[in-house]
């Protein structure tokens, strides 16, 4: 069945290693890699230094919630988005599944899954309207994920533009979120590609389809699934090829050139480790350069990165903005960071039937990555058709309920000296003028005390001049003595978090 899928690709263009950035875009971004600060420097190149003059723009520190999907081939098997490598794993549930389900992977192979890809419930302005609804800031969907299907009309054979949907999904996207006045960016997955799908080269032990492998080595097949160079590693590739390493720059770099992103998101560090990052390092410089040519100016393009832990490239401090991956810290950051998390208790892509958070649990991890100078980005399962499950609607519409009545605790804030105490968390409005208090739990009767705005702290100069209930617009009674600030809070306006919004007589600043 590859035979079939691929035979009408020999002669689509090969792997994206060309610069398909129009004359017109080129001849900015050459302007504004010639561009230099004060000291003479150029701004940007792809040295470390260089890279270090990155600076998260206020835009995402005011934004502090995005969304974006899963959403792939993926999506038609429906078990993850890691189905791809996971059914030629026989120690995995997936394989077992598959057999069951497809046969033999030999006969059945992820490939055979492009064809029922259809997207044909797919609305862009629906997704959108539903996205802006919740509060969300931003959207950054997956343009790429582990499989090497690309959303966009890439110059690799294998993309939504050519194959399964036929149409360009991404496009379609960025006109939506331009048009709902939402900051546009992707998240990629793609380091991973090289190998992420090599123990398919592996066949059964024993059994009729014995020493049969599950992926035959054809110059077809290596097409879609890379040659066989037996690196099983699941993180990034240990000593990917030249060819490989083009084929995962120029991809990213077309998607810079044509899509005027405002957040671009790395699943990892830079890659990759055997050049010392040069050729990521090099598409950050790009990145940058493109954020300069079409704003004029630096600091308006959001980089997000994770730690190298467990094999995931090269991570330098300064150089991006760091993200985490479905955990937070657990205390204040100087610099901005996110933390990317789903929707679902365990899935990112959609699997029938799966379980989902609750949006208190959401509203409550929201609140403390804000309160810890971080955003949220969340993301969505969009089953194969492109509709929704009503639970992601329900959520949505939950968590856009408390940021109307709420988000002026949250968007646009920064951090006070502390994050909180106990179950309330803190921020502060960029002027210094207001702090806000948003308990995670109703407490008790109603009552609350914060010792740290407590007269004998060192904050003792924070005197609260009123107190108000958000969502409800009442005041809550208050008094400040030397063991702190006491509420009253007089109902509750939400079964979510409760804000309450603390004007002060002197202004503050993150550091008092």
């Amino acid at each position: 069945m590859l035979a079939a899928v691929l035979l009408g690709l020999m002669g689509a263009p090969g792997l994206a290693t060309e610069d398909r950035a129009t004359p017109e875009n080129r001849a900015k971004l050459e302007k504004a890699a010639e561009q230099h600060d004060g000291s003479g420097a150029k701004v940007y190149d792809c040295s470390w230094k260089s890279l270090e003059r990155y600076k998260c723009p206020e835009w995402f520190r005011d934004a502090k919630f995005g969304v974006y999907v899963h959403w792939g081939v993926y999506s038609v098997p429906g078990q993850g988005c890691w189905y791809g490598r996971n059914l030629y794993d026989r120690q995995r549930p997936e394989h077992r599944h598959h057999r069951a389900t497809h046969g033999h992977p030999s006969e059945f192979g992820y490939h055979d899954f492009i064809p029922q890809w259809k997207a044909e419930r797919f609305d862009a302005d629906a997704w959108l309207a539903m996205i802006k609804a919740s509060g969300a800031r931003y959207f950054t969907p997956c343009a790429t994920h582990h499989d090497g299907f690309d959303l966009w009309d890439s110059p690799h054979p294998f993309s939504a533009t050519r194959m399964g949907p036929e149409c360009n999904l991404l496009k379609e996207m960025m006109e939506a979120t331009r048009k709902t006045g939402l900051r546009w960016g992707v998240t990629t997955h793609l380091a991973r590609n090289y190998n992420f799908f090599q123990t398919g080269y592996s066949s059964d032990p024993n059994g009729p389809k014995k020493g049969v492998p599950y992926i035959a080595d054809t110059p077809l097949s290596r097409a879609f699934y890379h040659e066989n160079h037996g690196d099983t590693n699941p993180k990034y590739p240990k000593n990917p090829s030249s060819a490989w390493k083009q084929s995962w720059s120029g991809r990213v770099t077309d998607l810079i050139d044509r899509y005027e992103l405002d957040f671009l998101y790395f699943d990892g560090a830079i890659p990759f480790d055997t050049d010392d990052g040069f050729t990521g390092r090099n598409v950050l410089a790009r990145f940058y350069n493109q954020g300069i040519a079409r704003h004029g100016h630096d600091h308006q393009v959001v980089m997000t990165i994770k730690t190298a832990r467990g094999g995931h490239g090269i991570y330098r401090e300064g150089v991006a903005t760091l993200d985490l991956e479905r955990h937070k810290l657990d205390q204040l950051r100087d610099a901005p960071w996110q933390t990317d998390d789903t929707i679902g208790r365990r899935y990112w892509s959609h699997v029938p039937g799966m379980e989902y958070q609750t949006p208190d649990y959401l509203i409550d991890k929201f609140v403390d990555i804000v309160s810890k100078n971080g955003n949220l980005l969340l993301s969505l399962p969009p089953r194969a058709d492109g509709t929704f499950d009503p639970e992601v609607h329900d959520i949505l519409r939950e968590i856009g309920r408390w940021n109307r009545e709420n988000g002026e605790a949250v968007f646009g804030t920064r951090p006070w000296r502390r994050f909180g105490e106990g179950d309330a968390r803190l921020t502060r409005s960029k002027d210094g003028r207001t702090l806000y208090a948003i308990f995670l739990e109703w407490p008790d009767g109603g009552r609350a005390s914060l010792k740290s705005l407590a007269r004998s702290e060192p904050a003792h100069a924070l005197r609260v001049r009123a107190a108000t209930l958000l969502g409800a617009g009442v005041s809550v009674p208050f008094s400040q003595d030397a063991d702190g600030l006491h509420l009253e809070i007089p109902k509750r306006t939400n079964p979510y978090a409760v804000a309450v919004k603390l004007e002060l007589r002197q202004p503050v600043e993150s550091g008092e």
